[in-house]
């Protein structure tokens, strides 16, 4: 495969992300808003998808269809994300700046990724 590292390292960092679902589920549990009914579902289908779409990127037919994937997903999470950011009790003490500045960091991940859709 001839791709670039910056792909590599996203493609891990997503593998990585996703399998931490199921190494640690409560975590993600702790951040998935309360009015989605199945936060256990969530965290599987979130974590499976991460893992699917990283495995993706690393293919060079399929980097295109895996790097619309992870904008989808950043996308989905984002309310988590936003939850993070109101709710105390779901911020895991981090400041209240650190939960201010991932929000858009989002952002900059879909850019990266969107590099790769085509």
């Amino acid at each position: 495969m001839n791709l670039p590292w910056h792909l590599y390292l996203m493609a891990s960092l997503y593998i990585i992300a996703g399998l931490n679902h199921f190494r640690k589920p409560g975590m993600y549990f702790k951040i998935i808003p309360p009015f989605f009914s199945n936060p256990k579902l969530i965290n599987i289908l979130s974590g499976v998808a991460e893992v699917i779409f990283g495995i993706l990127l690393l293919i060079p037919v399929t980097s295109h269809f895996g790097a619309w994937g992870i904008i989808a997903t950043l996308i989905a999470v984002f309310p988590s994300n936003l939850y993070m950011y109101q709710n105390k009790k779901a911020s895991f003490g981090l400041p209240k700046w650190i939960l201010f500045i991932r929000l858009p960091i989002q952002i900059v991940l879909i850019l990266w990724a969107y590099q790769y859709t085509f």
